[in-house]
């Protein structure tokens, strides 16, 4: 039977499977090759057009497709006068070879997307290294020259997605990202040498995506690089390892599961990618990416419009329901989960990364194998709706007509496709939501199961394979569902204790304790009742539980000093830097917890835990910052001057956070007199304390294999977000005394320096003491803070009932009144009822009008403490539950929810009555 007759006159049945013949064994010719392109229907046009350009070297190829392929990707060289028309020409011959193999049926998928990969990667170079000698030989390169252009004087270019898993189809575009080794020029150099290879990008990109008379070659996508609305199409490696480690989303790390250098500088993108590690791989079990996976695919749903039913007319076999993505994701949600622990997870192909996870024990083998076979099969069939037209499709066709077409080209009757799809399509929908769904609460997925559709997982756990745990946990079993039983929320809280139990590595040192301690489940119950995040936390943390039975645990608060010293000795113990944040993560993370278990068991009031929070984030800035100058001034030298202090503002600097603060803080450096470091890379002062800064704030707040420590806002600082990141001591004072707004002085009333050396640290405070204590016009002040005060009500608006900081009375406009308070008073005091108490001393307030503001903030606080304690964002007490309203009422003394209500309105409106009688109408002029 010939070529023609094996694909068009026997339709043959759907097998994704084929593909086990070589084209050695089909006696093709030119003739029944275009008898098949002829003999269905005109179902390709793309091909028919190809065919027609390149009918007379396909009779050569057929001979031997494998070795044609190879020469044309060998005759890609970059100096070819005609490169733009070479690489075209490649393309037609590749993807009608490729094309034909595959609807013969004897290419399997990874010969087909290998064919097109490959392609993809020898175009990608021989177009970068020509837009690059063409910079080099325009003198735009500095430092390059033409010896060099063999790793295109060190610019790499990542491939990313299908491209670097290998994976393209017909008709795909190419995802790149662009960097360069800037270690490799002199930093004078480094903006020139930027927008060289900028310019060198974009000219690779017109080679490769311009559609010219002989068609294109694959268009090309740089959005998935760093920020891409604001950053240059090619980044210089450093800038992108900074924004991975700050900012980079988990997104992003599934991205990097398929990246791999394609072009250019190879080893320098290979190093590159091994420092992307740690964000990429974590150290621990990620669960948490189960979730945001699944709200990932949520909303590529809402934005394309693929969030209905499955119906087959144009239904996305890529994006939409059962599709290609909801495979890709499934594989990839579980390489991140798992793949920080286990290196033979990293793998970039699909296929190859699902049965790796299938051999691991982290995918059912009936589950994998049966995802296997849908995807190869959706992949044929976006093949062939892609092969139609040559479009960047992965729409089902919208008509009988189409339907026809599509049928013949995968060699199947219409009844028996439509039926195959829609079964394949429903059950990688069925699989692949019952993984993700039950962790995010999606509309369309099922209700919380029955407790006995829980428990009954429970033996499959790694925390109850040993039968000594079972044993354990069999007699603790009856007791811990009794107490989970009396929440107000029994199944919400056994869904918590679901996870907490499926997160544990092993279960006989911590059900032992239990046995032994039996009020530790009286505290599990507690938090699971009360707290969803600290539930959350001790889920993937069980190990607090030994410092709870540790004998400190519930000893009295140790205070800052005591903190910083112990952060300070934990870190002497590690050397490597990565581990230095990695054990302050776990070390904030454990105190974090602590406080809040305090909180939650009557040995701390509101105001004792906010205290307490604040000493927490003064005591990691105290002593992570000498590990980040440390590890800077390896590079780039000592500190050049007298140092840098960090200026704790806001809540921070008035000692009183929540759980969920961020920290407002100011950096404050003195060169005093010295131009720059001395080390292996110096820097002028300027932009050593400007980096040194940004790594602090990098090592605070980089998602980091424990976690992150704390979110940073440096908008106080002089300029806002438009000056330097660090401001010097001369420039600070300038700015204060000269040029400062009213708000800025009144921001600085609750300032306070929370770690860097001693001296600078004293002349710091001093300046402020002085700065402030200055004699002022108190009409003026009052003036402007009437105005900022209504500036800030149109911006933040009334606030809700259950919210205690925004509004008229409560917590964020009593502290703007105890701000003004300080501002006018002679000793500048930093903390609210302080600055209550000065307003009342300077006569502005009454000394009644002063207490009952105070009183007023304290619950506020109370409140606002509480709420943040279970969960962010808006809270009434419905959503609490019967802990969570216990703990509200404990902490404001009040006996029901009904009384602190009226409590809480009754006394901010007073509060707000009381501010607004003291300041003057804003309108007013002076």
């Amino acid at each position: 039977m010939t070529f023609a007759d094996r694909i068009t006159r026997s339709p043959r049945p759907f097998d994704p499977d084929r593909g086990r013949d070589t084209l050695d064994h089909v006696p093709w010719a030119s003739g029944p090759v275009a008898e098949l392109l002829q003999g269905t229907g005109g179902c390709s046009p793309y091909l028919q057009g190809l065919m027609a350009k390149e009918g007379a070297w396909l009779e050569t190829a057929l001979d031997d497709p494998e070795a044609a392929l190879r020469t044309e990707l060998d005759g890609l060289d970059w100096q070819d006068g005609a490169l733009a028309s070479t690489l075209r020409q490649a393309k037609r011959r590749t993807a009608l070879l490729t094309g034909l193999a595959d609807l013969a049926g004897v290419w399997p998928l990874e010969q087909v997307t290998g064919a097109l990969s490959d392609l993809a990667d020898r175009a990608c170079t021989a177009a970068l290294t020509a837009a690059v000698a063409q910079e080099v030989k325009r003198g735009k390169l500095p430092g390059v020259d033409a010896e060099a252009l063999e790793d295109a004087g060190g610019m790499v270019v990542l491939a990313m997605g299908k491209m670097g898993a290998h994976e393209l189809n017909y008709s795909s575009d190419v995802d790149l990202i662009c960097l360069f080794d800037e270690t490799r020029f002199d930093p004078d150099t480094f903006f020139e040498v930027r927008q060289g290879f900028v310019r060198a990008t974009r000219k690779m990109c017109a080679l490769l995506g311009d559609q010219t008379g002989d068609g294109y070659v694959f268009r090309t996508d740089l959005r998935l690089r760093p920020d891409p609305a604001v950053t240059p199409v090619c980044l210089a490696m450093e800038a992108a390892e900074r924004y991975y480690e700050s900012l980079g989303r988990t997104w992003e790390r599934a991205a990097y599961i398929k990246a791999r250098p394609c072009a250019g500088d190879i080893a320098a993108g290979d190093r590159f990618l091994e420092t992307l590690t740690p964000f990429v791989w974590r150290k621990h079990l990620d669960f948490a990416a189960i979730e945001d996976a699944h709200a990932m695919r949520l909303r590529i749903r809402e934005h394309k419009g693929l969030g209905g039913p499955i119906t087959l007319p144009g239904h996305n076999v890529k994006l939409g329901r059962g599709g290609i993505r909801e495979i890709e994701f499934f594989t990839q949600t579980r390489q991140i989960i798992a793949g920080g622990r286990d290196p033979g997870l990293r793998l970039r192909g699909t296929v190859p990364a699902m049965r790796a996870l299938i051999d691991r024990g982290w995918v059912p083998e009936d589950t994998g194998e049966t995802l296997i076979r849908h995807y190869r099969a959706h992949r044929e069939v976006e093949h062939r709706v892609q092969m139609i037209q040559d479009a960047q499709t992965h729409d089902l066709p919208g008509s009988d007509e189409g339907f026809d077409r599509l049928a013949a080209l995968m060699g199947c009757e219409v009844d028996a496709l439509k039926t195959d799809l829609r079964d394949r399509l429903e059950e990688v929908h069925s699989l692949t939501e019952d993984f993700f769904a039950p962790s995010c609460g999606d509309a369309d997925a099922p209700e919380l199961p029955k407790s006995e559709e829980i428990t009954a997982r429970w033996p499959r756990y790694a925390a109850l394979r040993s039968g000594r745990a079972v044993e354990i946990f069999k007699r603790l079993k009856p007791e811990i569902l009794r107490r989970l039983g009396q929440t107000a929320k029994p199944e919400e809280a056994l869904v918590a204790f679901d996870g907490f139990l499926e997160g544990l590595p092993a279960g006989v040192q911590l059900f032992s304790p239990f046995e032994a301690n039996p009020q530790l489940i009286d505290l599990l119950v507690d938090i699971v009742g009360t707290s969803p995040d600290l539930a959350k936390y001790l889920s993937r943390n069980a190990g607090v539980f030994d410092a709870v039975i540790g004998g400190d645990f519930f000893a009295p608060w140790p205070g800052v000093a005591a903190l910083t010293e112990e952060l300070s000795t934990l870190l002497e113990r590690e050397e490597d830097y990565e581990r230095q944040l990695d054990a302050t993560r776990r070390w904030g993370k454990e105190w974090y917890f602590r406080i809040g278990v305090h909180l939650l068991r009557g040995l701390m009031d509101g105001a004792e835990a906010g205290a307490a929070y604040a000493d927490l984030a003064q005591a990691t800035l105290a002593g992570l910052l000498p590990v980040v100058k440390a590890e800077f001034a390896a590079k780039h030298g000592p500190a050049p001057g007298r140092g840098a202090v960090v200026l704790g503002m806001g809540s921070l600097g008035a000692g009183r956070l929540t759980a969920r603060s961020d920290l407002d803080v100011i950096v404050i450096y003195d060169p005093d007199g010295v131009e720059s470091s001395e080390g292996r890379k110096p820097l002028t002062a300027r932009v050593y304390y400007a980096r040194l800064t940004q790594a602090l704030i990098t090592a605070m707040t980089a998602p980091m294999a424990e976690g992150r420590l704390y979110e940073m806002d440096m908008r106080l600082r002089p300029s806002g977000n438009q000056g330097p990141v660090a401001t010097s001591w001369d420039a600070f004072r300038t700015y204060q005394r000269e040029a400062a707004w009213t708000w800025e002085h009144l921001a600085l009333t609750r300032a306070r320096v929370v770690a860097g050396p001693e001296d600078l640290a004293c002349d710091v405070s001093d300046f402020r003491t002085d700065l402030l204590s200055a004699p002022r016009d108190r009409d003026a002040v009052l003036r402007d803070v009437a105005q900022m005060r209504t500036r800030i009500a149109a911006a933040k608006g009334g606030g809700g009932a259950w919210d205690p900081k925004v509004g008229p009375g409560r917590m964020q406009d009593i502290e703007l009144v105890a701000q003004a308070g300080a501002l006018i008073a002679p000793s500048a005091p930093s903390r609210t009822e302080d600055g209550l108490a000065a307003a009342a001393d300077t006569g502005w307030l009454t000394e009644a009008e002063a207490a009952q503001l105070a009183e007023t903030h304290a619950l506020c606080a109370a409140v606002q403490t509480a709420l943040r304690l279970m969960r962010d964002g808006p809270m009434t007490p419905e959503d609490m539950g019967a802990g969570g309203r216990a703990l509200l009422q404990r902490l404001t003394a009040t006996d029901s929810i009904a009384t602190l209500e009226d409590r809480l309105v009754r006394m901010t409106r007073e509060a707000a009555r009381i501010i607004d009688a003291a300041l003057p109408d804003p309108e007013e002029a002076p």
